[in-house]
């Protein structure tokens, strides 16, 4: 008996010992091997070829139908196998740990059927309705390899992996053994990130693409590249992360301009009022509201320094967790603000709503944002932002038209966006409005996860659904 396509692919290839072909595989993942074995349509006449089968021909109403006998058009996407990798997920705060969820559940109500595979502070993630590998925190090569396992067991029999690591080498690498192909989304130069913070330079993620630096960093870069080029193709949330991705040499036919989009619920019910009850803020008390990692590139040291030209009755809240907690609860210890500075660790999702809401203003120091996904919600729940002109940041907040904008560390002007948001109400509610219709005209779940699901059933080689339009009517968050 002749081997199988597949088996002969990898006895050309000396992967792996030759195996059974897997009948449920539709395609070959690389396009190096031979094609796959094709599911027949129902309706299929009997000696139409594969070819034809996959061109879509041969049926006998003469409409087009994909490889398992799908009516196209107008018929739902083909059901992919996808696996999802993450470095965060809930309950810990960040872009990603936002992003992943709210992707994977979508896609799964598509149909599909998602893995998640992330590095997660809670062993045994539940209540998802997809599933959740948690790989735990440890020493980090033994945590790289662990990831690179679990994605390497995930993606048998995968049609596409999706890959969200900033440092995404392993897991790469597990789908191009897996011979499936993957899809990168982009949204900050690892390598900036790794080695500032392991401390071998100081430098901001635009000054850091200008230098070199001596062989470790480049070594580093040179693997960035290669597994920018083992990907099918780049997912970018903004024309900042666009521009970064171009000048490190991967082809602009590559890159795929997806913006991240609101996640939260089209309307939130409950009031200012009822928040800061429950809460438990005075309703006198002015709330400025941060929400990110604490990290160096984060600026909360800034927007300490502005809050002590306030008087008593202004406080500085700030969500998420990361390494500078110790150092920034110190300095406003330094500024004698310990009563008014208020680090609320990892915030779960639900309350992270409560807080926009009972806030009275939001305040984004960082020198580098890829797209935002905290000041999407800050921007759709219709609270008044002032934010760093830096990264991502400068495509959804212009300056004195729908918030205001500031150089990074900049304390003179965060405290004179302070001052202006908490004491003119008309400019605040006015950037408010125009901050929150421009998310509802451009930032819709919807539309922006259809975009990545037309993507990764073109990676997978599968048919895909024409463009919907954006949902029509998309409720406005009630101001607060």
């Amino acid at each position: 008996m002749l081997p199988q396509p597949r088996q002969l692919a990898h006895c050309r290839t000396g992967l792996r010992k030759p195996g059974p072909a897997r009948p449920q595989e539709r395609r070959a993942h690389d396009r190096s091997v031979s094609p796959h074995v094709v599911r027949r349509p129902v309706g299929a006449p009997v000696g139409t070829s594969d070819r034809a089968i996959r061109a879509g021909v041969g049926c006998r109403d003469g409409r087009r139908r994909d490889p398992r006998g799908i009516d196209w058009p107008g018929a739902p996407a083909p059901a992919m196998k996808i696996v999802i990798t993450s470095p965060i997920f809930p309950p810990d705060l960040g872009g990603p740990s936002t992003y992943v969820p709210s992707l994977a559940s979508w896609l799964a109500a598509r149909g599909h059927q998602v893995t998640v595979v992330a590095f997660c502070s809670d062993p045994a993630p539940h209540g998802w309705p997809f599933r959740v590998v948690a790989v735990p925190r440890a020493w980090m090569p033994l945590r790289y390899l662990h990831d690179f396992l679990e994605t390497f067991r995930a993606a048998r029999g995968a049609d596409v992996v999706y890959v969200n690591e900033h440092l995404a080498l392993h897991v790469v690498l597990a789908a191009r053994l897996r011979g499936v192909p993957s899809v990168i989304r982009t949204y900050v130069d690892g390598t900036w990130e790794i080695t500032h913070r392991l401390g071998w330079h100081d430098d901001t993620i635009d000054d850091y693409q200008l230098k070199s630096y001596d062989w470790r960093i480049r070594l580093l870069r040179q693997l960035q590249r290669t597994w920018w080029g083992w990907a099918r193709r780049l997912i970018v949330p903004s024309r900042f992360i666009q521009r970064l991705v171009e000048s490190h040499g991967v082809p602009p036919q590559k890159i795929e301009l997806i913006h991240n989009a609101y996640h939260g619920p089209l309307a939130y019910e409950p009031t200012r009022k009822q928040c800061r009850a429950r809460l438990s803020l005075p309703a006198d008390r002015v709330v400025l509201l941060s929400i990110c990692r604490l990290m160096i590139w984060k600026g909360v040291d800034g927007l300490i320094r502005a809050l002590a030209r306030f008087p008593a009755s202004h406080h500085l809240y700030v969500a998420g967790d990361g390494d500078e907690l110790q150092r920034w609860t110190a300095l406003a210890a330094g500024l004698q603000l310990s009563d008014r500075v208020h680090f609320l660790g990892n915030v779960p999702h639900a309350e992270v709503m409560a807080w926009i809401r009972a806030s009275d203003m939001f305040l984004l120091n960082s020198n580098y944002e890829g797209l935002s996904h905290t000041l999407l919600e800050v921007m759709w729940l219709g609270l008044p932002a002032a934010v760093s002109a830096a990264g991502g940041n400068v495509e959804l907040i212009e300056d004195r038209v729908n918030g205001r904008s500031f150089v990074p560390q900049d304390v003179d002007v965060i405290a004179d966006a302070i001052r202006e948001m908490t004491t003119d109400p008309a400019a605040a509610r006015r950037y408010a409005e125009r901050s929150r219709a421009k998310v509802q005209a451009g930032f819709a779940r919807e539309a922006i996860f259809g975009r990545t699901e037309r993507l990764l059933l073109e990676v997978a080689g599968l048919p895909a659904p024409a463009a919907q339009e954006p949902l029509p009517g998309a409720t406005a968050a009630p101001a607060h």
